[in-house]
């Protein structure tokens, strides 16, 4: 369906748990967050009615976050049953990746069928110290076996954040030579913990651009948060994502689901409509996701207010 302002809105980012097996120094506190309770987090079987009520709306393509959606007990399941309804045509997840290996071919076979995996360094001790302990080794090799199970869209997010992994921006981009995969630099954001680092490491994407002009721009999809460019003769992509030095609202398609069961109609916006009570009634939920749709606000402030307006931490929204 469209919003007020003519968006054709299809898309919703579902965020299964707030918790995560790593601590990501731009996202989540070192001591971690206090844990929930079971009742107020949404089941999955719950998930899958707000799913498909959306899906009625014209709702065509979901990705699961967090957190770290492959913690949730029930991420298959929830794939699964997002499959069967018809005009889901795109089921994707966000994951760290410290546990998509022993996942994703069966993941796969429960429909879903692209993968984004956060990766901010490829230096074994920066990794670490950026995740506070992850173990790079085992992110590596859960996107080399996504390629090897035939995911049809591998991508790797990297946060950009200046004096920390900018160091490593060639790297990247080279890793497009032999792999088909994307990278994709995202700005850095001033929401939840990474209102601190955005003050000094902040890097913007010109910068990237300016210094790499054997970076070949290329046609991104209506829609994409991404600007997409390519070596010559690489296997992969390069993408760009810039909420930053270059809004993107205007052909912003998406709405957030929380995983305590509120529409979040843009990321960094104070909204957000709690429709976990009207999970029983098929009408007036889909009422509710109706209404939120059309709603969405037009633009973020970011920029204007160098600050998100979401009360929400990033880990509770879902990237």
């Amino acid at each position: 369906m469209l919003d007020k302002y003519g968006r054709r809105i299809n898309y919703m980012r579902v965020s299964v748990t707030d918790r995560c097996n790593l601590r990501c120094i731009y996202c989540m506190p070192p001591e971690g967050i206090v844990k929930k309770d079971h009742e107020d987090i949404m089941r999955y079987e719950d998930i899958a009615k707000v799913i498909k009520a959306a899906s009625s709306l014209g709702i065509n393509k979901i990705r699961f976050t967090g957190g770290e959606p492959l913690i949730l007990k029930d991420i298959d399941k929830l794939i699964y049953y997002t499959g069967k309804i018809d005009s889901i045509k795109d089921i994707a997840i966000t994951t760290n990746g410290i546990l998509l290996y022993d996942m994703v071919d069966e993941l796969k076979k429960l429909g879903l069928k692209r993968v984004n995996v956060s990766l901010d360094s490829l230096d074994k001790e920066k990794f670490r110290n950026i995740t506070r302990g992850g173990d790079i080794d085992k992110v590596v090799k859960s996107i080399e076996k996504s390629l090897s199970v035939g995911i049809e869209e591998v991508k790797v997010n990297t946060v950009l954040m200046r004096g920390i992994n900018d160091d490593e921006v060639e790297d990247f981009i080279n890793l497009t030579k032999e792999l088909p995969i994307t990278i994709r630099f995202i700005e850095l954001m001033p929401i939840g913990e990474g209102e601190e680092f955005y003050k000094k490491n902040y890097i913007d994407s010109k910068e990237i651009l300016l210094n790499h002009k054997n970076l070949i721009p290329i046609d991104s999809q209506k829609g994409s948060t991404a600007e997409l460019y390519k070596l010559e003769n690489a296997k992969g992509k390069i993408g760009f994502i810039r909420p930053m030095s270059c809004k993107f609202c205007s052909d912003c398609n998406r709405i957030r689901l929380t995983s305590e069961g509120n529409i979040k109609p843009c990321l960094n916006s104070r909204e957000e409509i709690s429709i976990s009570k009207y999970i029983d009634d098929d009408l007036i939920l889909t009422k509710k996701i109706e209404e939120t749709i059309y709603n969405k606000p037009l633009e973020h402030f970011l920029i204007e207010d160098g600050k998100s307006r979401s009360k929400k931490k990033m880990y509770q929204i879902g990237g």
